[in-house]
């Protein structure tokens, strides 16, 4: 026990000794959060439109009607009225409007003729996401536009989709809560334990521990241990500042079950990645390797964890990789916990996972580890 302490007070005081570190390990979860979330923002907004009216008739005022509340209220679309088609076409290929809609001439005579009414929306279709988000949008509001304009000899139904929501308004920002803290987890994992190991090994301070009795497992398990509870505290403290950064304030809705159950998901989290360092970094005798890897494995088990995209839209193949990531589970875990209010049940097949995956891991780790020069 007690070289297991010293091994564990060591790294402590490394790490501590430190600042940088401390500080790149807790601001950079959550730049991620205000850049990623500020970027991507779920639906896209704000997609600047030119409109030319060439009718100028009742039918063409309903038209801008219609487009400024979507400008208002889901703000998919900033409008510009443009009087010269040529100078809105001219700013569509330029890049300045991301589409021009046009209103052609006899617009409203045709509405109120029947005459099959049509509009002009041209796309700049080299950006596909926002094509495509204009064109949703637009079509979504258009059938408004005839809805006096039924006979009354026909009676039609037309059914509405009501959207209601199961759980509390959640926006895209704070909907990355989860992964951030995973991502600060391992951030921490790769500043403290098998990287502390790499680095003795590189400044050759790990010969001293050849002549100590100082065992594999003493070694791993005190690395382990130190860089648990550094990562703990960076986790809690980026779910604390994410959560006041966008507005979620988690913990007026967290009960204390559902706390517990979230500092045991991060603790096994942090451990399943610590063993996991352990057995990619173990041999490893050069802090620049672990700096081009760290990146490259970040990529790896991040992104397919579901805490940017859904999994369910995956390729089968990323499908497959993700349900053997450690970082899939934990973000489930986290978002049902911290979102949905949800109780053991609903997360005992994550905690079940990341119970296995830190155990086989760590021993694994533990194995593999060379103590030897």
């Amino acid at each position: 026990m007690s070289r297991f302490l010293a091994i564990f007070e060591r790294d402590l005081r490394k790490f501590i000794r430190n600042p940088l570190v401390v500080i790149v390990s807790l601001l950079m979860p959550i730049l991620y959060l205000v850049i990623l979330g500020n970027s991507f923002q779920g639906e896209l907004k704000n997609l600047p439109m030119a409109v030319v009216d060439m009718d100028g008739g009742p039918y063409a005022t309903r038209v801008f009607e219609i487009l400024r509340s979507i400008e208002a209220g889901p703000r998919t679309v900033v409008i510009r009225r443009m009087p010269d088609e040529g100078a809105a076409m001219k700013g569509l290929k330029e890049g300045v409007y991301k589409a021009v809609l046009i209103i052609p001439p006899d617009f409203s005579r045709d509405v109120i003729r029947g005459a099959g009414a049509e509009l002009g929306l041209f796309l700049d279709n080299a950006e596909i996401i926002s094509s495509k988000s204009i064109e949703a949008a637009i079509e979504a509001g258009m059938p408004s536009l005839g809805t006096d304009l039924v006979p009354v000899r026909e009676v039609r139904t037309v059914p509405h989709l009501r959207e209601i929501n199961i759980y509390r308004r959640i926006d895209y920002d704070q909907t990355l809560i989860p992964g951030v803290v995973i991502m600060a987890i391992f951030l921490g994992a790769m500043t403290t334990g098998a990287f502390n190991m790499v680095m003795d090994r590189f400044l050759g301070i790990e010969e001293s521990y050849l002549l100590t009795p100082l065992t594999k497992r003493d070694i791993v398990m005190g690395l382990v241990g130190s860089g648990l509870l550094i990562t703990m505290i960076l986790a809690l403290l980026v779910l604390l500042s994410t959560s006041v950064i966008s507005g979620a304030y988690l913990w007026q809705s967290l009960s204390f079950p559902g706390l517990m159950l979230v500092i045991l998901a991060i603790v096994l989290s942090t451990l399943g990645i610590q063993g996991l360092m352990f057995i990619i970094m173990g041999r490893f005798e050069h802090p620049r390797i672990v700096g081009v890897l760290g990146g490259f494995l970040n990529v790896i088990f991040f992104f397919p964890s579901g805490a940017i995209y859904p999994v369910e839209s995956f390729p089968w193949w990323l499908k497959d990789f993700s349900a053997v990531n450690p970082e899939t589970y934990s973000v489930h875990a986290l978002r049902a916990l911290l979102f949905k209010g949800a109780g053991l049940t609903a997360v005992k097949g994550d905690i079940l996972f990341l119970i296995v995956f830190a155990a086989v891991s760590i021993f694994v780790g533990t194995v593999t580890f060379k103590r030897a020069l």
